[in-house]
């Protein structure tokens, strides 16, 4: 590793070599309704299958009514944050997608659409680079219980 002097200050430690792809994925079931499943564990574990060192890594919820994000992950905050879901993209409102397809999940597509479905992490030295509480979670945000498999990507070396 080489580190990186700007000004005689040390800036930052570079890595060389030939970056790599690695594409594993995660399997589990979820119970839906805004079921928040914590995912940091086997995000590690692909990570470290991986053997890069530095780079990022990617976890990506394949489908329309998944997300991935972080969050601190405590029973109050799940609470708060399905609470708020509950206040953006009610269930029981009225949405134009279940008009049109005779369907009962249009609020599980408008909030997937908000949080988005994926997350990408920096890792140094195999590690993420996560904060004290951050945890990685996936939120079935579908009406019913479903069997999911998220894409983990690395790139790095």
């Amino acid at each position: 590793m080489a580190t990186v002097i700007v000004n005689g200050k040390k800036r930052a430690n570079v890595r060389e070599g030939l970056a790599c792809v690695v594409t594993g994925a995660i399997e589990f079931a979820t119970r839906g309704d805004a079921d928040v499943v914590r995912i940091t564990d086997e995000v590690r574990e692909a990570l470290a299958r991986t053997g890069l060192q530095d780079g990022t890594v990617t976890v990506f919820a394949p489908g329309a009514t998944g997300a991935v994000t972080t969050i601190e992950y405590e029973p109050g905050v799940v609470q708060d944050l399905q609470r708020v879901l509950d206040e953006i993209a009610p269930p029981r409102g009225r949405w134009q997608h279940n008009i049109n397809n005779g369907d009962g999940n249009g609020h599980s597509h408008v909030r997937a659409g908000i949080l988005g479905p994926s997350l990408t992490i920096p890792f140094v030295d195999g590690r993420l680079t996560l904060g004290r509480w951050q945890e990685v979670v996936f939120i079935d945000l579908d009406e019913r219980p479903r069997d999911r498999r998220l894409v983990v990507q690395a790139m790095g070396v």
